[in-house]
C-alpha cells in the first residue's frame, strides 16, 4: 500500500514541478508583452533588412535570369529570409545571463531555490523567445507580402516550421548555456558569444540559402546543429516537404541529446567548483 500511495503521489509532483516553469516562462513571456515600442522598432528594423535584401536578390535573379536559385524563387527567397531574420531577431541573451551569474556569485544564491537553474533559465528564454518570434513572424509577414506578394504555401509552411521551431529553439538555448557555463573556467566569453552569433549567421544560412554554397561545403554546413536552427525551419516555411521535416527532426532530436549531456556535465563541474570553493 505505501509503495502504491507515493507512486500515485510521483505524477502530482512532476506536474508541480513542470507548472512552476511553465509559470517562469509565461512570466518571461508577458514581460515582452509589455513593450509596444519595441514592436515598432523591429517593424521598422525588419522593412529596413527585408528591402536591402530584396534589392540584392532582385539584382542577383536578373543577372543570371534564373528563376529559382537553390530550387528557391524570388517570392519564396524573400518569405525565407523574412523567417531567418524572425529565428535570428527573436534570440536571447541566455548566455550573457549565466555568465553574470557565475561571475557575480548570484547562481550560488539560486541554488538554493526549490528549482533547476537550467530549467528555470530554459523556461524564461522559451517564454520570452516564442512572443518575440510570434511578433517578428507577423510583421516580417507583412513586409514579404508588401514586398513580393502572398505566398500561397504559407499555411503549409507555417504549420511545418511551427513542428521544427520548439527543437530549433532549444537547440539554440543549449548552446548559448553552453557558452554561459565557460565562465567557470575562461576569464570572458564574450568572444565565444561573438563566434556562435557568426556561425549561426552563416553557417546557419540566416543571409544565404545552404542550398547556394558551393557542394562541398553542404554537407559539412548541414552536419552542423546551426543548420536545424535557422536554415531547416525557415526552408520547410518557405518550400515546405514533409520528406524534409522528418529528417530535420532526427537531426534535431539527435543535436538537442548531444548538448543536453554536454549541459549536464559541464554544469556539475561548475557546480562543484562552487562548492569546493566555499560558495
Amino acid at each position: 500500500m505505501p509503495q502504491t500511495q507515493s507512486a500515485q503521489k510521483q505524477p502530482s509532483i512532476t506536474m508541480i514541478a513542470l507548472r512552476k516553469y511553465l509559470w517562469v516562462g509565461l512570466t518571461a513571456a508577458r514581460s515582452n508583452l509589455a513593450y509596444p515600442l519595441e514592436v515598432a522598432s523591429r517593424f521598422i528594423f525588419l522593412t529596413v533588412i527585408l528591402f536591402i535584401f530584396l534589392k540584392l536578390w532582385q539584382v542577383t535573379y536578373g543577372e543570371t535570369g534564373a528563376q529559382r536559385l537553390g530550387g528557391f524563387t524570388l517570392q519564396q527567397m524573400i518569405w525565407y529570409l523574412a523567417m531567418t531574420e524572425a529565428i535570428t531577431l527573436s534570440g536571447t541573451g541566455v548566455a550573457d545571463e549565466v555568465d553574470n551569474d557565475v561571475r557575480t556569485g548570484a547562481l550560488a544564491v539560486q541554488l538554493i531555490r526549490p528549482m533547476s537553474y537550467p530549467l528555470y533559465r530554459f523556461g524564461s528564454a522559451m517564454g520570452e523567445r516564442l512572443v518575440r518570434w510570434l511578433m517578428n513572424v507577423a510583421v516580417g509577414g507583412v513586409i514579404a507580402t508588401a514586398f513580393v506578394g502572398f505566398m500561397p504555401s504559407l499555411v503549409e509552411g507555417l504549420a511545418l516550421c511551427l513542428l521544427a521551431v520548439p527543437l530549433a529553439f532549444t537547440l539554440d538555448f543549449l548552446i548559448y548555456f553552453v557558452v554561459g557555463l565557460g565562465a567557470f573556467w575562461m576569464e570572458e566569453t564574450s568572444g565565444l558569444r561573438l563566434l556562435v552569433s557568426r556561425f549561426t549567421m552563416i553557417a546557419g544560412g540566416m543571409l544565404i540559402p545552404l542550398d547556394l554554397f558551393p557542394d562541398s561545403w553542404q554537407p559539412i554546413l548541414h552536419a552542423l546543429p546551426f543548420a536545424s536552427i535557422v536554415y531547416g525551419p525557415a526552408r520547410l516555411f518557405a518550400a515546405p516537404d514533409l520528406a524534409f521535416l522528418g529528417e530535420l527532426l532526427v537531426k534535431q532530436g539527435l543535436f538537442t541529446l548531444l548538448l543536453i549531456g554536454a549541459v549536464a556535465w559541464l554544469y556539475r563541474r561548475g557546480v562543484a567548483r562552487i562548492h569546493a570553493n566555499g560558495g
